[in-house]
């Protein structure tokens, strides 16, 4: 018997395939082009998958066939939820960072996880090689198909579970502390930060967040009303959702980094302060870069005045803000200087964030075009990426941000 298909483990087999094809083509696309965040989103990818498939493989007859479908079915270490926080975390340094590599003190994150593999592959060579291949003797559980290694582990399961509710949640914490100052670095060095916020990869950790709860609860109401494998099938049905969302958002992430300057260290010195916010900036469309920058001479050293003019003045001339991907570097390097000291220009010397410095320009010609006849027979789409955003929704919401108005709120002329 391979797999007796039943209306239980044929609806899961829908999550485990797509599951192992993905973790599978991502791990070969890793090993060939040497790209961690593939490695690691395979294995955040497999976890889950290999979860479901333990389920799907008893409803499928694997654990009552008693013979080598069941001993595989005791001896494999399907939960390994043990790396599923450290996997999250260095996923996303790995997303943030190009140059991120999983040198040997990363690997220690993965030792909670690296021993309970070690224990089961301990316990397959005890019970199996020693036990029954040497010495021939008879496997003692489950019809012969369980050896006391085994079964001895069996008594690890639950104290595990409680470790993974704690380490799954401060995993997650890690995460999303970088996040938000991951955050902050992409508004002082790139133009484009909304497509390199992965803000899918958050609402993953709180869809996480929820399955871990649920799997809480479960547990409550187990011990309230012993529910049996039937009841247990919907919790892991439920985690199944996860699998088609990692790929999915997964994928577009790993793409989103790897064309992207990308080199956030979370541990680095942050930003000049921002300015804080006072309101809708006032943009004058007949001089598009009056209202670009609020600048304050007395905030700059002087030796600083000089490069905000010429930045200034480059703006203008040459419009670099018309690019959607503009970033911090390839500005300073068009100046002739460096992006740190680019930064305290844009910062203390214009008021504003390197984001929202080059998102007011393109704003102000978008209002330019949207007040001009000869553009009116643009959508708002064209006059958005013609003004340099690369997205309606990206446009909307600065348009909003500085004006105080949504671009569908302005009133245009006819054509």
């Amino acid at each position: 018997m391979l797999f007796a298909f039943s209306p239980r483990s044929s609806l899961l087999l829908p999550f485990v395939v797509p599951g192992l094809v993905a973790a599978g083509w991502l791990l070969l696309r890793a090993g060939r082009r040497g790209t961690p965040p593939d490695g690691l989103l395979a294995l955040l990818i497999g976890l889950p998958t290999l979860t479901i498939m333990q389920w799907m493989l008893g409803f499928a007859g694997w654990y009552d066939s008693h013979d080598g479908y069941s001993t595989a079915m005791f001896y494999v270490p399907w939960q390994l939820n043990l790396l599923l926080g450290p996997a999250y975390y260095l996923y996303f340094r790995s997303l943030t960072n190009q140059d991120f590599r999983l040198r040997p003190r990363a690997w220690w994150h993965f030792l909670p996880g690296l021993v309970k593999i070690s224990l089961f592959a301990a316990a397959a060579a005890y019970d199996l090689l020693w036990l029954h291949g040497v010495r021939g003797q008879a496997l003692p559980y489950h019809f012969g198909t369980k050896g006391p290694a085994a079964a001895l582990l069996d008594g690890l399961a639950q104290p595990v579970a409680y470790v993974v509710y704690v380490m799954l949640p401060a995993y997650g914490w890690l995460v999303l502390a970088d996040y938000r100052r991951y955050c902050r670095y992409l508004n002082d060095n790139f133009s484009d930060a909304e497509r390199l916020r992965f803000a899918g990869l958050r609402q993953l950790l709180l869809l996480q967040a929820l399955s871990l709860g649920l799997s809480l609860l479960f547990e409550v109401l187990d011990v309230a009303f012993s529910f049996g494998y039937t009841e247990a099938w919907n919790y892991f049905a439920l985690r199944g959702v996860l699998i088609y969302a990692l790929i999915a958002v997964g994928v577009q992430a790993n793409y989103a980094a790897a064309t992207s300057p990308l080199r956030f260290e979370p541990g680095a010195a942050p930003a000049e302060a921002l300015a804080a916010e006072e309101g809708p900036a006032e943009i004058t469309v007949a001089q598009p870069q009056a209202g670009a920058a609020a600048p304050d001479p007395a905030a700059l050293p002087p030796e600083l005045l000089p490069w905000r003019d010429k930045l200034l003045a480059l703006m203008a001339d040459e419009q670099p803000w018309l690019e959607p991907e503009l970033t911090l570097t390839e500005l300073a390097q068009r100046l002739r200087t460096t992006p740190n000291v680019l930064s305290k220009v844009i910062n203390a010397g214009c008021g504003q964030n390197f984001n929202d410095f080059v998102n007011t320009y393109r704003v102000q010609e978008a209002s330019r075009k949207l007040a001009d006849p000869r553009f009116a027979h643009y959508s708002l789409v064209g006059v958005a990426l013609e003004s340099g955003f690369n997205s309606k929704s990206t446009f909307n919401r600065v348009f909003k941000k500085l004006l105080g108005q949504a671009p569908s709120e302005v009133v245009r002329p006819k054509s």
